[in-house]
């Protein structure tokens, strides 16, 4: 998987750590998710990267809102995870135009990373509540003024 290194947009930085080191990179899904997401995909697994980081980029910013208005499961120093109502990701995919099979690729990345997000202890409760809510996760700057 390592191995893997197709050029993404200049996003990242040029901090194009892959998958399991804790860094997300321009976007919060990785490793096992990732790889979940881009066997299961109706978009192919290149452009994967690409429509993340397009999310990612429209998510960061309304970080707060998210913090205020949804339900945070887990916050660690790079990424906050949310459950958030059913049809979230229609209002995602209209902002960015996105069509029906970058929408559900996007959801599934988001759901895959939720569930891998209670480790395994709380991985049961969380895929029970995916069955009624959707998920999403929100990659968070380095300069973090929080706790």
């Amino acid at each position: 998987m390592a191995d893997d290194e197709t050029p993404s947009d200049d996003r990242s930085d040029g901090d194009s750590t892959d998958g399991d080191s804790g860094s997300p990179g321009p976007y919060p899904i990785e490793g096992t998710a990732l790889v979940k997401t881009a066997a299961l995909a109706s978009v192919p697994a290149e452009r994967l990267p690409e429509l993340l980081a397009r999310v990612q980029a429209d998510l960061g910013p309304r970080l707060d809102e998210y913090r205020r208005r949804y339900e945070r499961i887990a916050a660690e120093p790079d990424r906050e995870t949310f459950l958030v109502e059913s049809d979230h990701w229609e209002g995602v995919a209209d902002r960015l135009g996105l069509s029906d099979r970058e929408r559900d690729a996007a959801a599934r990345a988001h759901e895959a990373a939720v569930e891998r997000a209670g480790g395994s202890d709380q991985r049961a409760e969380f895929e029970t509540a995916l069955e009624i809510r959707s998920g999403v996760v929100i990659g968070v700057p380095d300069n973090r003024n929080e706790e």
